[in-house]
């Protein structure tokens, strides 16, 4: 699909964290196109990617054979009113929290719509994007999308689209739980005497190298974690605190809340 034009409503974080990809992949500037109403983004999108930018929809965006939705999900069904007689022959990508792929097949015209759940270290080529694809959504759809977020990072697809709120509470929401606890890591390491500076350094050297060690392994990270485990030792002292203060139960409640505020966002918004 390299000689076929990709189409964004919408140009923000998200939107320039793709794009950026595409071009450092090779993808021509002139073969993307973005719809974005503020002054200000379309100048930064021109001149940071050199694409082609519009204010409004034009007949241009019957050109591209994938269209990605990124706008915010309340400003979806007005964005998409202006669109819809240059986008149904396009594969849609949406990277809305909340938007269903029902509203989003009737909005655009099409069947073949693939919603996505995002991170926010995607920005920096390290997320994780879940996916749903309708029935419609071919192989070669699904292999396209992979290849337009692979720059973005890693990717799962799920087969059911309410999975996605599983999703949004574990990866989507998930990086500020860790900027949570890192937080409170550097709190503590004030607290002990050392500078914030290097509590910070300490916390998220920790954090991001157990998480590579976690990757790399094959093992559970209970094991993982029974190993840093000394009986009578110091973690064995934080994990005992952490016990008695069922932050485990804590967490797992947490996760599904959010889990449950992204169901309720669908109800609003995604009818």
């Amino acid at each position: 699909m390299s000689h076929t034009s990709i189409a964004f409503i919408g140009g923000g974080n998200m939107a320039s964290a793709i794009i950026g990809g595409l071009i450092r992949a090779g993808r021509a500037p002139q073969q993307i196109l973005v719809v974005e109403p503020f002054d200000e983004a379309r100048a930064r999108l021109s001149h940071d990617f050199g694409v082609r930018v519009f204010a409004r929809p034009e007949a241009a965006l019957s050109e591209a054979g994938l269209l990605v939705w990124a706008v915010k999900p309340q400003f979806f069904a007005d964005a998409a009113e202006p669109c819809a007689p240059w986008v149904a022959q396009a594969l849609q990508l949406s990277v809305m929290a909340g938007i269903r792929s029902d509203a989003i097949a009737r909005l655009s015209g099409t069947e073949r719509v693939v919603r996505s759940m995002p991170n926010t270290p995607a920005l920096i080529g390290q997320g994780i994007t879940g996916l749903f694809g309708r029935a419609a959504v071919t192989e070669s759809d699904k292999q396209w999308v992979e290849e337009v977020l692979a720059p973005t990072g890693r990717s799962l697809w799920v087969s059911k689209e309410a999975d996605l709120d599983a999703v949004t509470a574990v990866s989507g929401s998930g990086p500020a739980y860790f900027f949570y606890v890192v937080e409170a890591m550097m709190a503590a390491a004030v607290e002990m005497g050392l500078t914030a500076e290097q509590g910070r350094l300490l916390a998220l050297a920790t954090c991001s190298g157990a998480a590579e060690l976690a990757l790399q392994s094959v093992e559970d990270p209970a094991v993982l974690r029974a190993r840093v485990t000394s009986k009578g030792g110091t973690t064995q002292a934080a994990i005992s605190s952490l016990e008695a203060d069922q932050v485990a139960l804590a967490l797992r409640r947490a996760v599904l809340a959010a889990q449950r505020r992204a169901r309720e966002l669908g109800d609003e918004f995604g009818a």
